[in-house]
């Protein structure tokens, strides 16, 4: 089966084991046992339903952990790619971009990046006008 090419209408993806088994698991888990605790109200129920809150947040923070972690291995490949693709002024400006508009040109091909960047740091671009911008898409196949 032929691989559709990324862009930014499809790069967000799912994690069909989280998003599909993990979270709806925890959702029903959680609100069956907040039901229970609330209609058969007992030191029991109500134990089980703060320990099933918390496990629930624990399965949360583990996926945000997880995409912290990776945000910042993106800055700084971002950071080095863009010290070798740009030219001065804007190579000594590269500290002025923010996570999130490094997070977004990740995907901005080689030829492009100059440009776009200018215009990131001009323009105040945010992550999502900044992929809207794109041109030449250059997909991260590797997103958690």
């Amino acid at each position: 089966m032929a691989e559709i090419p990324q862009s930014y209408a499809n790069h967000a993806k799912f994690d069909p084991p989280f998003h599909f088994f993990i979270l709806p698991v925890f959702a029903l888990t959680l609100i069956t046992t907040l039901v229970d605790a609330v209609t058969h109200a007992s030191l029991r129920s109500i134990c089980t339903a703060i320990f099933v809150a918390a496990v629930t947040a624990t399965a949360f923070k583990a996926r945000i952990y997880a995409l912290k972690v990776q945000d910042r291995v993106i800055r700084l490949e971002e950071r080095l790619r863009l010290a070798t693709l740009i030219a001065e002024p804007f190579r000594s400006r590269i500290g002025a971009l923010t996570e999130k508009q490094l997070v977004g040109l990740r995907f901005a091909s080689d030829a492009e990046l100059s440009g776009l960047v200018e215009r990131v740091l001009n323009q105040k671009l945010g992550n999502r006008e900044i992929k809207t911008a794109i041109q030449n898409w250059r997909p991260d196949h590797f997103r958690v």
